[in-house]
Parts: C-alpha cells; sequence; structure tokens
C-alpha cells in the first residue's frame, strides 16, 4: 500500500550541504567535539529516525498562554520595556522588563518550530517550520496572529531528510535501535561533523548524541519603530523590511505593511551564513567563513559591497562606525579551531581589515555600546571591555563574570540583558567600571 510513511521515505535525500545545515539548525552547539576520530565499527553510535507532523497541524498548535518556566534560551529581542526570549522550538516568552531590577513573565506564545524573531512597531515576526508568521503585539495580554506567509522558508525543506511543505515537515527526531553500522558503512558515509546517515535517519556517536536536540530545527518608545535584536539573530529589521537568512540565501521581506509581509526577494550568498546584524544602510552577514557585508541603501535589492574572509569558524559580528568586532569559536558545526575576537577596520566597507585579534575561550555572542563591548565567552562567562582603544583591550577589561555560561547579549540604554545555558541576567553598565547585576530568571531543566 502506498501509504504516507511510504511517500515519505520515498522522498528523501540526504546531501553534505544540506545536512550540515540541518545541524546549525537542530541546535547541535558542540557537534564536533571529540569527533575527529576515525569511524570503527567498534564505536558505539546513537540512531534517530525523523518524525513528520503535517503543516495543518503545526498551524493550529499556535496560541497564548500563561506564563510557564523557562526551559531553554535561544535569541532575545527587546522592545518598548517589554523582554522577548525565545525557546528554541517552542515559542516565546513574553516578559514585562519595564523594571530590569524585577523582571515579570507575562504571557507565553506557543509557536511551533520558532528559532528567531523580530519586531516592527506593534508586529512580530516570528517563524514556524516553514512559515513566516505575524503577530499583532499592541496589548501582550492579547497577543494574536495577524498575517503570515506560507512555505516561505524553503531551506528547510530541502536540507537533510525531504518532506513536502504542503503535508509535513520534520518536527523531531527519536532514537531507536533498530540500524547496525558496519565497515563499509564507515568507509561510504561518515561525515566531517563527527556522525553518518542511511535511509531512515542519522546515527551520531554516543558523545554526539549527548548534545543532540531531539526538537528539529535546525528600545523604549511609543509602539513605533524597530527593536532591537541580538547578535545571534537570522533576522533583522531596517526601515520598512525584514531580512532573513533561509539556508544559504538571504529573503528581503517587505513589511510596509504591518499585518499582510509580501515577498520581495531571495539571494544566494553563501551556504554557511550564519547571523546578520543591521547597520546604517549596510547588513553584515556573520559566516563560518567570513563576513559578507551588503547595502541596502535600495531596500528591495541588497547588493553585496565586499566580503571579508576568516578561517573556518562560527561567526557573529557587530559593528559600530568603525570597526566590525567578530567572535570565532571551536567545537561546533562550523569546524573551527580557533576562539578569538577579531577587530576589523570597516571605514573602507569595499577594503575591511584585520587590525588585532584577541585569545578567548569560546566566545559566542557580543555587543558594542559606545566604548563598551561585552563579549559572551561561553564557560568562561561574561567580559566587558573599554574599546577607546582597540589596540589595548587585553590591559582594559573591565568586568568578568566567571559563574554563568554566556551566549548572546543586547546592550541598550545602559541595561544589558545577556541570555546563556543557566538563564536571563541584567546588568547595569551606566557606570562601565563599576557593572552591577540587577536582575536573574533561571532556566528549568
Amino acid at each position: 500500500m502506498d501509504t504516507l510513511e511510504n511517500r515519505l521515505q520515498k522522498r528523501i535525500h540526504v546531501s553534505l550541504y544540506a545536512l550540515l545545515f540541518l545541524t546549525v539548525l537542530l541546535g547541535i552547539s558542540v557537534l564536533l567535539e571529540g569527533c575527529t576520530d576515525k569511524c570503527e565499527v567498534t564505536n558505539e553510535y546513537v540512531y534517530y529516525e525523523p518524525t513528520y507532523t503535517t503543516v495543518e497541524e503545526i498551524r493550529a498548535g499556535i496560541s497564548l498562554m500563561e506564563p510557564r518556566p523557562i526551559r531553554g534560551t535561544g535569541k532575545i529581542y527587546s522592545k518598548d520595556g517589554i523582554m522577548y526570549v525565545n525557546e528554541p522550538g517552542e515559542g516565546v516568552h513574553i516578559i514585562d522588563n519595564s523594571n530590569p531590577s524585577h523582571p515579570v513573565p507575562k504571557k507565553f506564545l506557543k509557536v511551533p518550530g520558532n528559532y528567531d524573531m523580530a519586531i516592527k512597531d506593534n508586529t512580530l515576526y516570528t517563524d514556524s517550520y516553514v512559515d513566516l508568521v505575524a503577530f499583532d503585539i499592541s496589548d501582550i495580554n492579547a497577543t494574536h496572529e495577524v498575517g503570515r506567509l506560507e512555505g516561505i522558508f524553503t531551506n528547510y525543506n530541502s536540507m537533510g531528510f525531504h518532506a513536502d511543505a504542503s503535508c509535513c515537515v520534520i518536527t523531531e527526531w527519536n532514537e531507536t535501535k533498530n540500524v547496525q553500522i558496519t565497515e563499509s558503512d564507515c568507509n561510504q558515509m561518515y561525515q566531517p561533523w563527527g556522525g553518518m546517515y542511511y535511509a531512515n535517519g542519522i546515527a551520531l556517536s554516543s558523545d554526539a548524541a549527548s548534545t543532540f536536540s531531539s526538537k528539529a530545527a535546525i528600545a523604549p518608545g511609543s509602539g513605533s519603530g524597530l527593536g532591537v535584536g541580538g547578535s545571534l539573530a537570522r533576522f533583522t529589521l531596517a526601515g520598512d523590511y525584514l531580512y532573513m537568512l533561509d539556508g544559504a540565501d538571504l529573503q528581503t521581506i517587505n513589511v510596509t505593511s504591518d499585518h499582510n509581509p509580501v515577498a520581495a526577494k531571495r539571494e544566494t550568498i553563501s551556504w554557511d551564513i550564519e547571523t546578520i546584524f543591521p547597520h546604517k544602510e549596510n547588513l553584515f552577514i556573520g559566516s563560518s567563513t567570513g563576513m559578507h557585508i551588503y547595502s541596502i541603501s535600495e531596500p528591495e535589492s541588497p547588493t553585496r559591497i565586499s566580503t571579508y574572509a576568516h578561517v573556518q569558524s562560527c561567526d557573529p559580528v557587530v559593528v559600530d562606525d568603525k570597526y566590525a568586532y567578530v567572535t570565532l569559536r571551536s567545537g561546533n558545526t562550523c569546524a573551527g579551531l580557533v576562539n578569538q575576537l577579531e577587530v576589523i577596520d570597516i571605514q573602507n566597507l569595499w577594503n575591511p581589515q584585520l587590525l588585532t585579534t584577541y585569545q578567548m575561550t569560546n566566545p559566542h555572542g557580543l555587543g558594542v555600546d559606545g566604548e563598551t563591548l561585552f563579549v559572551c565567552d561561553g564557560s568562561d562567562g561574561l567580559k566587558a571591555f573599554d574599546v577607546s582603544d582597540v589596540y589595548s583591550l587585553s590591559q582594559n577589561m573591565l568586568a568578568h563574570y566567571k559563574d554563568i555560561n554566556a551566549t548572546d547579549v543586547i546592550p541598550l540604554n545602559n541595561i544589558l540583558i545577556m541570555i546563556g545555558s543557566d538563564g536571563i541576567f541584567q546588568y547595569d553598565y551606566s557606570d562601565p567600571k563599576n557593572i552591577k547585576l540587577l536582575s536573574s530568571i533561571s532556566v528549568i531543566r
């Protein structure tokens, strides 16, 4: 019988690029650690097979709920005294942050397959697996869906195991014991990311499987203007346009009508693009091999200005008028071997130049406000530097919080919002030489 399962299995196809990108969306943050050994049949492997869910079920799964404990932190966003915290794959925690010393959870917006977000005026834009969804947040206690672009994220369905977006998408990976690795598998199927694929799923070494996520993935005002996101964002807004990274592509969405987003342009940039950061009339796109600079002087048609290349490594980027600050880290799907902060002169956008580097432990997101730079150095915590002299950062560390695992930050109006595996932390940096912890919200494991 030609069942749904049989039809889906017939459509399965895998490619190296596709699976590399799939691991990013799945949230495997340290997949490459301990994965440089040669494949051997004596190694222990964990096997996963995909679970398919219909798009009708996914779209019906959106709901506004009472606040619930935060079980994981992804992207962060801030606007009008409200903090929005993504719980990867699950939705958005909406928190009243009008008093950063006492943030108050207000609602949880359940959005299946949500990993990114951006806010313009009173509209929150999120992904939901293959769809872009617009929500009216003029009253956060009555947040509701007002618009949708169906099937806009085509790369989600073209990577790894393929499911037709008009029918089903992969929403979870389930461990199974129905597969055995053979010597032939090792010779033919072993991949640089530390595992292998087979007809019905993927196989990971036990060490890599310990970090594997079963979920599929992969400023104050009056309601007008744009919000502020972190450095790990794959969504950003500039004027009336939303720019989104979708696989290897940059997608431009016209959001002149807040409740009616319209797809404008899709352009392929590079298979390894990871983050996007706006500054004036330019976009700075971080990839595992470099930083791409695009002009949005014609906002519906971004054009490449230049590309700054670096060694292969994950690459969040933030900028000010003179410099781009880039963190490179190892132990992840980007196959990087370095852990450092790079300072790049971008006064000539057509010819960005590396000025200096600083060794770090395992840097992730970062943020800059005036002459203060914040770096989330993973297990080595949060670091703050005076960057008035970019050649002397090592001698000008302002603060170092070692007892937290730091992932990303938003510095805004002397208040720093920081997220990490331990939770959400806020600091007062009005006096950069005397940074004070204001509050924290723990992650429930």
